[in-house]
């Protein structure tokens, strides 16, 4: 479907949206919609967009709606997520717009039937393709460095043969007058014009000196690594029938040489599943499973969890391990009912039930969702809700709280509370939010089980999960009553009005009785652990960039051990302008060098150096480890020009970075910061479309198909599954494709040279006269059927180290970062090599041949006799060489070895047959050469010496350097030859951390204004709660507030039988 701007749309729950809208209306009352932005800044809760009342009277009316024709006059497009200003002129009258009431492209709508909106923005106009960053055409390190030394070889080729060009002239003038009468040349031809024509000549014949089919091979090479990475079988995910995919085959290699990942934390490293794990009640830890011995010990599927059957209400995916809790609960736990009976009340939760009868919760948050499922499987179920009533079962019984004031959340106070009347008319004040906020708020009298409660906390902090302290306060009426009309006063206050409102929240928030704590896991993905520890100690540095908050993205990096109290230090910028973003930067780097250090001077003067370019004995000076935290409103004013010059220098001397609250075009400003001045390879993986701009900036980008749709993997690099599969993918097929091609180009080019050299060498004994030295078939076929092949296989095939020693050893990962396997200074020593041979296999066979006759007593130094001995020394020397280069032999390797060889003396024999001769008598010269030759012992002495002259250096060299100066390769590749069966795989579990230092635990995905939305009543439908059974007990101290409630729960009274009413 092509959506224009001006079009009205139809969606349904569920949907992704196709365009930027304006919301014209929808299914629920007051034309509310719910949508989830994970595509946009990675936060999986629920946010609110309402319609203006104007338009959402046209409700589902097509012909209504077909007939609107409002004018909108709005900002042109931009990347701003968060903003959006316009005007809606309609009937006569203008409407201000805000981004309250546009619905973005990517987001996915929630919890709503359906809603219509109008296409605002369209296409590259939509505020997320205005934040994806344009597709750029990727290429290598090793790419562009092949294309250099390209230029240099053919430059080296010009210099050959200016060098041959004027040995012909000047041997024209001295000796070739005196041959001009045998060759028909005219007097009047000079020395000069025959250099010239030499010149072209050698052009010609030294060509294959330049590697034209290298790039050929290249990516032949890189299409047989692609595949391997498509048929591993350990990056298959079973869950969803999920294999890799390299969606390109010219990138593989830069997998090996990796040194910043930059990661998504929704869906990448989580799972986006918040699962209710452990709790402490009144000092007590439940969740934790204990041994006949009474030792803690791990929850494994072995486990058997405890039961819900008695409960026909609870959800059959919740699981939960001790059976002391539902003890505590059906012995009465004063404490323990409280404290479920918190979890029910204090939330932002929506209830309604299915057609099956099933209770539904629409959410805001995760978090939310998975403390309400909790109490609901225990027993306190939250059924319904109204402006002013809450109603849940506890155990049975119905019971209606009535709902005084909601306290709402944000991100200052980082707590939420509700004041409610139970039936019995006590007022209570039931509050839950960050332990460090909380425990400031308690009475004195809580001072041991504060003590004891915050030593869960910390342990539950260890363990990556996230926390929020639960407590309550008993309110007297009288002191409810003036606090509630102060709050009328200030809600109806014109000056200060928000701060009067903070006033009073703080004022009635305080002497709290401590419950517990929660303990919610943000559940990683599997493997996330494991990947992390593993591709650290490949010196590779990870850094979290999310659209999530600080609290949840700190949370997270502790629980994948990116973040560990161990650490030396946690810097956090949250500056608001510029000069606080520096003036913190500034802070930091002063305590990470110690306060005692000046940055004005020594080999830590920053100021003298290049912009954004670090000195590596900078990084060197510091020890520890340290961690860099920072908001997007704050990357925002470090990434300007002046102050991303101390932002780059703190980041890369920290061990990780975490940027929260970014927007996808931040991500990219900050991959292409690294990557652009920091000159390293930058790899980003993410599953969302808001990961899209960092995938497409950095050198590689991986899509993870999660649950976040399709659009990462569609501009990805490679694609899978799982977060896990980054360590098989780096450390397995990147490590083997850069040790593979390096040993291949190292290969390629000593070859050529080899090959081609021995023409500039016969140029000295030939006149300069452009003669090659071999038969022009053996040229043709020499890189297309003699030598192709084996390069190919080790090429393809070849392995230093099994996968399993590769994923055990992170530490081989390193020579791949520092470029060590092929560079500038490798190439020369793959050029010396192949010159030393080419002067070995041209002055050996000469000097051998020089006055010697052969066995029958003839003379055998003839031309042809001297080309096919080079010849056939040459596919020998270069066959034994890639034979030593190999280190994983397999039958493909043996086959196209040995041969080729056997290949070459096939097509020697048939080509220099007399029958082939007979047919082709102006193109075989060479009848009878190879017989005549290579039947003559001297002949194959002089082979066997050239090819120890030129292989025993190589020999020699690498065995005193893999004896004296063993590479970590080399040992662990002797380690696997002594291996006589292979090793058992370890299996690897993840360390449960137990922190002694204090640390909170809290992480809250919530979103400001949803109390006021529940209290306005804007949110709820139009109709009567689901019937329900049970004793229903229900005290009122207010008439109106009786007569409200009766009419909102006429078929709740009407179904209760006449027997369970309870007497007002």
């Amino acid at each position: 479907m092509n959506v224009k701007v001006g079009d009205i749309i139809k969606l349904e729950n569920n949907q992704f949206v196709a365009a930027d809208l304006l919301l014209l209306s929808s299914s629920e009352p007051h034309g509310l919609c719910y949508i989830e932005t994970a595509e946009l800044d990675g936060e999986t809760n629920l946010k609110v967009r309402h319609a203006l009342s104007v338009t959402s009277e046209l409700g589902a009316d097509i012909s209504r709606l077909a007939k609107f024709d409002g004018i909108v006059v709005c900002e042109a497009p931009n990347n701003k997520l968060d903003k959006f200003t316009g005007v809606l002129s309609w009937k006569c009258s203008k409407h201000s717009l805000n981004n309250e009431k546009i619905i973005l492209r990517g987001c996915v709508l929630r919890n709503t039937s359906w809603c219509f909106g109008m296409v605002i923005f369209a296409g590259p106009d939509t505020k997320l393709m205005q934040n994806s960053g344009k597709t750029k055409f990727k290429r290598t390190s090793i790419d562009r460095l092949m294309n250099t030394l390209v230029l240099w070889i053919f430059g080296f080729l010009i210099c050959l043969a200016i060098i041959l060009a004027i040995g012909n002239s000047v041997w024209e003038n001295q000796v070739g007058n005196q041959f001009r009468t045998f060759v028909f040349r005219n007097e009047g031809e000079n020395s000069v014009f025959s250099g010239f024509l030499t010149f072209w000549s050698y052009i010609i014949i030294l060509n294959t000196v330049v590697p034209i089919s290298l790039y050929v091979s290249v990516e032949v090479i890189r299409l047989g690594h692609s595949y391997f990475i498509n048929w591993d079988r350990k990056m298959y995910y079973s869950g969803k029938a999920t294999p890799a995919q390299a969606r390109t085959t010219t990138l593989n290699e830069e997998l090996g040489q990796i040194e910043y990942v930059f990661s998504d934390k929704t869906g990448t490293l989580t799972e986006n599943i918040m699962t209710f794990k452990k709790c402490s009640i009144n000092g007590r830890i439940y969740g934790e499973v204990h041994d006949v011995l009474g030792q803690k010990t791990e929850m494994t599927k072995k486990k058997e969890a405890m039961g819900f059957s008695v409960n026909p209400q609870a959800d059959r995916t919740f699981q939960f391990f001790d059976h002391h809790l539902m003890e505590s609960i059906k012995m009465g736990d004063p404490k323990v009912h409280e404290f479920l009976r918190l979890l029910a009340l204090c939330h932002t939760v929506m209830s309604e039930e299915n057609s099956a009868g099933e209770m539904i919760y629409q959410v805001q948050s995760p978090d939310e969702g998975a403390l309400v499922t909790a109490a609901k499987n225990l027993g306190f179920i939250f059924k319904s809700r109204t402006p002013e009533t809450i109603t849940i079962e506890e155990l049975g019984t119905l019971v209606t709280y009535q709902l005084l004031a909601f306290l709402d959340f944000n991100n200052f106070r980082k707590r939420m509370s509700v004041i409610v009347r139970n039936p019995e008319g006590q007022i209570k004040l039931y509050s839950k939010g960050a332990d460090t906020i909380l425990f400031e708020r308690l009475h004195t009298s809580n001072e041991d089980l504060r003590t004891l409660t915050s030593d869960h906390l910390s342990e539950f902090a260890g363990e990556g999960l996230r926390t929020l302290a639960i407590a309550y306060r008993d309110l007297d009426d009288k002191y409810f009553k003036e606090w509630h009309k102060m709050l009328e006063d200030a809600n109806a206050a014109i000056d200060e009005r928000d701060e009067r409102i903070a006033g009073l929240y703080e004022e009635i928030e305080r002497d709290l009785m401590l419950l517990g704590a929660t303990a919610v896991e943000d559940k990683l993905q599997e493997g996330v652990i494991e990947t992390v520890t593993s591709l650290s100690l490949a010196n590779i540095k990870i850094w979290v960039l999310t659209g999530d908050k600080q609290e949840t993205a700190i949370n997270i990096g502790y629980a994948c051990n990116l973040l560990t109290d161990d650490m030396n230090d946690v810097f956090i910028i949250a500056g608001n302008t510029a000069m606080e973003v520096r003036e913190e930067l500034r802070k930091a780097k002063e305590n990470l060098f110690g306060q005692n250090r000046s940055f004005s001077n020594g080999h830590v003067d920053f100021e003298k150096k290049q912009p954004l370019e670090l000195d590596s004995v900078v990084e060197e000076t510091v020890t520890g480890d340290y961690a860099l935290i920072i908001n997007g409103h704050s990357l925002a004013h470090a990434l300007e020009s002046d102050v991303k010059n101390d932002l780059l220098e703190l980041a890369c001397m920290c061990k990780t970075v975490v940027c929260c609250r970014v927007t996808p075009l931040q991500k990219a400003q900050v991959v292409e910061l690294v990557k652009k001045h920091r000159n390293a390879i930058t790899l980003a993986i993410g599953d969302g479309a808001n990961d899209v701009s960092m995938i497409k900036s950095a050198h590689i980008g991986v899509g993870i198909s999660g649950q976040e749709g399709l659009q990462a993997v569609l501009a990805s690099d490679y694609a899978f599954a799982q977060f896990r599969y980054l360590q098989r993918l780096l450390l397995v097929h990147g490590r083997w494709s850069y040790f593979r091609m390096c040993k291949f180009l190292c290969y390629f080019f000593y070859k050529n040279f080899a090959f081609t050299l021995v023409h500039f060498w016969f140029g000295f004994f030939c006149g300069f006269s452009a003669q090659t030295v071999y038969d022009q078939w053996f040229i043709t076929l020499f890189n297309i059927v003699y030598t192709s092949l084996p390069v190919l296989a080790m090429g393809i095939f070849d392995q230093d180290v099994n996968d399993q020693n590769s994923m055990d050893c992170p530490q081989l990962y390193r020579p791949g970062q520092l470029n060590l396997l092929f560079n500038k200074h490798k190439f020369f020593i793959c050029v010396a090599h192949g010159i030393y041979t080419s002067l070995a296999l041209f002055f050996i066979p000469y000097g051998a041949f020089y006055n010697v006759a052969g066995e029958d007593g003839q003379h055998i130094a003839d031309y042809q006799s001297f080309a096919v001995t080079m010849a056939t020394s040459l596919v020998i020397v270069v066959s034994v060489q890639i034979a030593l280069d190999t280190s994983y032999w397999t039958i493909i390797n043996h086959v196209f070895i040995w041969g080729s060889i056997a290949t070459y003396f096939s097509i020697l024999f048939t080509m220099y047959s007399n029958g082939l001769f007979g047919i082709f008598p102006r193109q075989l010269p060479f009848v009878g050469n190879a017989r005549h030759s290579l039947t003559q012992k001297c002949i194959w002495l002089v082979i066997l010496l050239t090819t120890v002259a030129s292989a025993m250096p190589v020999v020699a060299f690498r065995f005193l350097k893999v004896d004296l100066f063993p590479t970590l390769s080399d040992q662990i590749r002797q380690w696997q030859k002594a291996q006589k069966k292979a090793r058992p795989l370890r299996s690897r579990k993840p360390q449960t951390r137990r922190s002694s230092s204090r640390r909170s635990g809290y992480a809250f995905a919530h979103q400001e204004g949803y109390g006021e939305l529940i209290t306005s009543g804007k949110n709820m439908r139009a109709k009567n709660p689901p019937p329900t059974s049970g004793l229903e007990k229900t005290l009122y101290n207010s008439t109106s507030w009786i007569e409200n409630l009766c009419k909102k729960t006429t078929d709740t009274v009407s179904s209760l039988s006449l027997d369970k009413t309870v007497k007002l």
